[in-house]
This record gives structure tokens, sequence and C-alpha cells, in this order.
């Protein structure tokens, strides 16, 4: 009787391998575990660089690099800090690729803070009040009113928390689990310390940091 990795497409595995950067042993388990469909067995991928993550998410990470990424002839430029725990993860080729990646990734969405939790208070009850008062214009009881605006403010943390978005790549992984991915691979805890993105012609400009690292410098 044959085994449930016999029938595993060879095939499969690298193409699982290309989409998801996980090694490839991790691929080939996936898709044992989901009996040959992709789709599930990224997903499978994803939930444990998701768990992997989690459990370094306490480690230090104070060595790291700094990308840059210049688009549209000159006219927009990013500069990011990107962290690991180690000098020789920070030179590895994986590692450089998530550093361009999230740099362009800024340089095309403009996004405003790095996780939710950096969201200003200012911000945060501005946002609230408009979504409060779109949904009380619907005529809606209190209960309703304030489900709507827990949905929206999901919303707006997907559109302004460079995290939350989804990679302009591969818009099923967001920025976060795009993280995830490596710190399964490499083995150690990555952060996005901060970033600023400039617009040539455009009086505002977008610098965003960590709030601990914020914390720090001022104390």
């Amino acid at each position: 009787m044959s085994t449930v990795s016999e029938k595993i497409d060879a095939k499969l595995v690298k193409e699982l391998r290309e989409k998801s950067g996980a090694p490839m042993g991790d691929c080939l388990k996936a898709l044992q575990e989901s009996k040959g469909d992709m789709e599930e067995a990224f997903v499978i991928l994803r939930k444990r660089g998701m768990a992997s993550a989690q459990k370094k998410a306490s480690r230090t990470t104070n060595e790291g690099a700094v990308g840059t990424y210049i688009h549209a002839g000159g006219k927009i430029g990013v500069l990011v800090e990107v962290n690991c725990e180690s000098d020789f993860v920070a030179r590895t080729a994986d590692f450089q690729e998530l550093l361009k990646d999230i740099a362009m990734h800024i340089a095309a969405t403009d996004p405003r803070y790095i996780r939710s939790e950096d969201v200003t208070a200012e911000d945060l009850d501005r946002e609230k009040d408009i979504f409060r008062a779109q949904a009380a214009a619907t005529g809606k009881p209190a209960p309703v009113i304030e489900k709507i605006v827990e949905g929206k403010m999901s919303k707006f943390y997907e559109e302004v928390c460079l995290l939350e978005q989804p990679f302009i790549k591969e818009q099923t992984v967001s920025i976060k689990d795009l993280i995830a991915q490596k710190v399964g691979k490499l083995g150690e805890n990555i952060t996005v310390r901060r970033f600023a993105r400039f617009k040539v012609g455009d009086p505002n400009w977008t610098v965003a940091q960590t709030k601990a690292v914020t914390e720090e410098a001022q104390s």
C-alpha cells in the first residue's frame, strides 16, 4: 500500500515552496495534511508561521538592516529599518528579500502606522466618531451601531497600519503574515522598527515607528 507522501507530486511541493517561502520539508508535510490541496496547504503553513512568530515575539531584535526603495523615476522614496536577532540572519538572501518587499510595499500603499497599537488616541477617537455618526444615521439600535463601528475600525487598521495591510504582491497574505513566514524559515524574531516615505512635490510625508521605540527615546 502506497503512503500519502508518495502521492504528493514533487512539482506541487516546489510550487508551494515558491509561494510560501517555507522549507521543502514543511511544504511536503502541509501537502500531506491537506491531501494535495495547494490552498489548504498554504493556510496550514501560514498558521504554523504565525504560531512560530508568536513564540519568538518576545525575543530582542537588536540587529537588522535598513532597506530602500525608489519608485516612479525617483518621485517616491522609502527608507525602512527591519530588525532581527543576529547579523548573520540580517545578511541572508531571505531577510534582504523581505526588506526589499516591505520597502516596495510602503512605497505603493503609504501606510501611516506600523501596528494597530501605534495608532494615536486622537486618530482612533476621530475615526470612531465618524463611523458612529454614519451608523447612527441608519437608525439602527445602539448595539448594532457598535458592531458596525467595530467592523469599520478593523477595515481602518487594514488601510493605515503596515502590518495589517494585504501584501501588494500577494493580496491573500498580510505584511504580518509575510514576516511570520520568514520568522518560521529563519528561526529568529523579526520586527519592523520604523520607516519614512517621501514623495516629490507632496508637502506631507510619512514617518512612523513603533510606540516602544518612541517611549524609549523619550525616557
